[in-house]
């Protein structure tokens, strides 16, 4: 009897395991892509190319490595459909940014698991991700699913750093990943203080515009205050810009989304301020306020900058001839570049101050991805079944990722937000981290969404 009870007591172990076996799946393979350090620079990502060639070959998914680099190449796996509608391509990249070991409590590319969480770098970018599609389409190719499209799998190189394994892949195999529409990061769920589960959906990205300020004046000593110092052309421009509101524009995304968040007992004053955004007399004001409620908030209406990098000067007693500082600043989808520029060169409003872009190619700036695609109900409809209270939104991001190439060449992009936000984001920061069961739920989820567009 004691035999018995303990043989059945590990049948239900066992099917505990495996109740979520894309899940179980994820957790194995974030946890070996972890080990492999990938951090950009160099980058050295055909360590996780070669990885998951590895996987695909065992489990009989067609795939190749690419990239003019062998040290950095992409991966494109392709898990076959009936082709009766177009593919769906999944989508993330297998750099990670550098560590600070000092800063950190675990050794970063060991993937320790500490308190129901695996630490390491790429558990929030993007690994996590990789790792859920690599589960998702390997079950698929298991559990032989009907499918109406191709599943496309692509692991680009460089995305932290330049992008250079995605604009590769466009000019050299776009025929390989041409789909329909594309799942990518970054986006995440939030628990709301009144029960609500909220599903951002990244529809749209504001593009990196970086600005170059050079600021000149009458070099001479220390000991003599003079009002052509460079040093105080440049501060007083850094100030004008930083001070100034920029003006406030809405799209698809953003409208949508204020629209919907302001619903939530937690943003219920949103909503008279939200109106006012459309006033031109109204909008400055409304949009300063919504900042104040949250800077997330304020940094989806309108261009935003910050500087972040400045240099010159030689001595401390001696005034320099010029001096210079890098500002970061990120557009919204469709505003010119050129007229951008204008504006801020009329925000400073100085002649001994040049305004100038501090990179010769720019991201391409696109319009935010359909809200009514079959991919995007698609998500609508997996995540409200998830969830009593979900509140589904279209969200625009401050950052940038690779997707912003695809949706240059047509294709609408989606950051699908599987995974949780627990606590504090810590990517790019000391002790990233996931929990196994935040990874696990969201591999789960990513295939359903994946079965929901793709099967008959």
């Amino acid at each position: 009897m004691k035999r018995m009870v303990l043989g059945l007591l590990a049948s239900f172990a066992c099917l505990g395991q495996t109740a979520n076996p894309v899940g179980v799946l994820a957790d194995g393979y974030l946890r070996d892509l972890i080990k492999l350090d990938t951090s950009n620079p160099p980058g050295n990502e055909s360590l996780v190319a070669k990885y998951l060639k590895q996987v695909a070959d065992r489990e009989g998914i067609p795939a190749e490595m690419l990239g003019p680099d062998p040290a950095r190449l992409n991966l494109i796996a392709r898990l076959k459909g009936s082709g009766k509608q177009r593919p769906l391509l999944l989508m993330a990249h297998s750099d990670v940014v550098p560590v600070e070991r000092s800063q950190w409590t675990v050794e970063p590319f060991s993937a320790v698991e500490k308190n129901g969480y695996i630490y390491g770098r790429g558990t929030e970018d993007t690994k996590n991700l990789l790792a859920a599609e690599l589960a998702a389409i390997v079950h698929l190719k298991r559990t032989t699913a009907l499918l109406d499209r191709d599943i496309i799998l692509v692991c680009e190189s460089d995305e932290e750093s330049g992008s250079s394994g995605m604009k590769w892949l466009i000019a050299n195999a776009w025929p390989k990943m041409d789909a329909e529409f594309a799942l990518n990061e970054f986006s995440y769920s939030v628990h709301t203080p009144s029960g609500s589960d909220v599903f951002q959906i990244q529809t749209a990205e504001k593009i990196p515009t970086r600005i170059h300020l050079t600021a000149k004046g009458v070099a001479g000593h220390g000991s003599l205050p003079r009002e052509d110092n460079a040093v105080t052309h440049l501060a007083r421009a850094i100030v004008k810009l930083t001070d100034a509101a920029q003006p406030v524009a809405l799209n698809t995304t953003t409208r949508a989304y204020f629209r919907e968040i302001s619903k939530l007992p937690e943003y219920s004053a949103l909503g008279p301020l939200v109106a006012q955004l459309d006033n031109p007399l109204q909008s400055d004001k409304a949009a300063a306020a919504i900042t104040k409620v949250d800077p997330e908030f304020g940094a989806m209406l309108h261009f935003s900058l910050s500087p972040t990098m400045l240099s010159g000067g030689i001595r401390i007693n001696v005034i320099p001839n010029s001096v210079e500082a890098m500002v970061d600043g990120r557009r919204l989808p469709g505003e010119d570049p050129a007229a951008v520029f204008q504006r801020l060169r009329a925000i400073v409003g100085d002649p001994a101050v040049t305004v100038e872009p501090a990179e010769k190619d720019m991201q391409p700036s696109t319009e935010p991805s359909s809200l009514t695609s079959p991919l995007y109900k698609a998500m609508e409809s997996v995540f409200r079944e998830s969830s009593p209270k979900a509140l589904v939104v279209p969200f625009m991001m401050r950052g940038t990722t690779d997707g912003a190439f695809l949706r240059a060449k047509g294709m609408a992009v989606y950051g699908v937000p599987v995974f949780r936000k627990d606590g504090q984001l810590r990517m790019h920061g000391n002790d990233e981290r996931i929990s196994v069961e935040n990874l696990k739920s969201g591999a789960e989820m990513l295939e359903k969404i994946v079965l929901r567009v793709a099967t008959p």
